[in-house]
C-alpha cells in the first residue's frame, strides 16, 4: 500500500480566465479520489484573513505571502491544497514557491486573452474599470507578467471546461506523489525510535539516586 505525500496546486491568471471554476472542479475530482483538501481562494481570503489589504504591490505581495503560509500549514497537516489567486508577477510566484517549498507546489497558468476575460466579466470588474471605478485592475491598469516556466498551461478559450478540468486533474494526480511502503515504514520507525529513546532518557533521569532525594 502506498502513502500519498500532499502537494499544492496553485492556479493563477487574469480575472475571468477561469481559475475558480477549474479549481472547484479539481477539488470535486480529487475528493472523488478520497483525497483530503484545503481550498484557498483569493476572494475568500480577502474577506477574512486578508481583509484590510489593498491592491498596491506591497499589499498584493502580503496577500500572496499569507496565502502561501496557509498552504504550507495545510501540507504540513497532511492535506493537499488547491489555490487560486491572480498572482500577477513572477516575484509573487517565486515568493509562494519559497514559502511552500518548490518541490511541494505546482503552478498552473489559467490562460485566456484579455478580450475573452472582458467578455466573460463574471464579477463585473472590467465594466467597473472601464467606468473608472477601479484604478488597478490586473491586465488593464495593473501589470500581469506572463510566466516564464509554468508547470502547466491551460488555454480556457480554446478548450471546454470539461477538457481543462480533465487535464488539470490528471496533472494534479501525477504531482501528488506516492511514497512507497518501505520508505513510509522507515520514516515511522525513526519517529518511534526517537520517542522511545526520549522516554528511556526520562526514565533514567527520574531513577537517579540524587533525584529521589530531591523528590522525597
Amino acid at each position: 500500500m502506498n502513502v500519498l505525500e500532499p502537494h499544492a496546486i496553485w492556479l493563477f491568471g487574469l480575472s475571468g480566465a477561469g481559475k475558480s471554476t477549474l479549481a472547484d472542479r479539481l477539488c470535486e475530482n480529487l475528493r472523488s479520489n478520497q483525497l483530503s483538501l484545503l481550498r484557498l481562494d483569493g476572494d475568500a481570503l480577502r474577506s477574512g484573513l486578508c481583509r484590510g489589504l489593498g491592491f498596491s504591490l506591497t499589499d498584493r505581495a502580503e496577500n500572496i505571502r499569507r496565502a502561501a503560509e496557509t498552504a504550507k500549514i495545510g501540507l504540513q497537516s497532511g492535506v493537499c491544497v488547491v489555490a487560486s489567486f491572480i498572482t500577477p508577477l513572477e516575484t509573487f510566484r517565486e515568493l509562494a514557491a519559497d514559502i511552500i517549498g518548490r518541490e511541494h507546489v505546482s503552478f498552473v497558468h489559467i490562460a485566456a486573452p484579455l478580450n475573452v476575460c472582458r467578455s466573460r466579466d463574471v464579477k463585473g470588474l472590467y465594466a467597473k474599470a472601464s467606468a473608472g471605478g477601479i484604478s488597478d485592475l490586473t491586465g488593464v491598469s495593473s501589470e500581469f507578467e506572463e510566466p516564464s516556466r509554468p508547470d502547466l498551461v491551460l488555454h480556457t478559450s480554446e478548450s471546454t471546461v470539461d477538457e481543462c478540468a480533465a487535464q488539470l486533474t490528471h496533472f494534479a494526480l501525477s504531482r501528488i506523489t506516492a511514497i512507497d511502503q518501505d520508505r513510509a515504514a522507515w520514516t515511522l520507525g525513526r519517529a518511534v525510535a526517537s520517542i522511545v529513546a526520549e522516554a528511556d532518557r526520562s526514565r533514567h533521569f527520574v531513577h537517579q539516586p540524587h533525584r529521589h532525594a530531591i523528590l522525597s
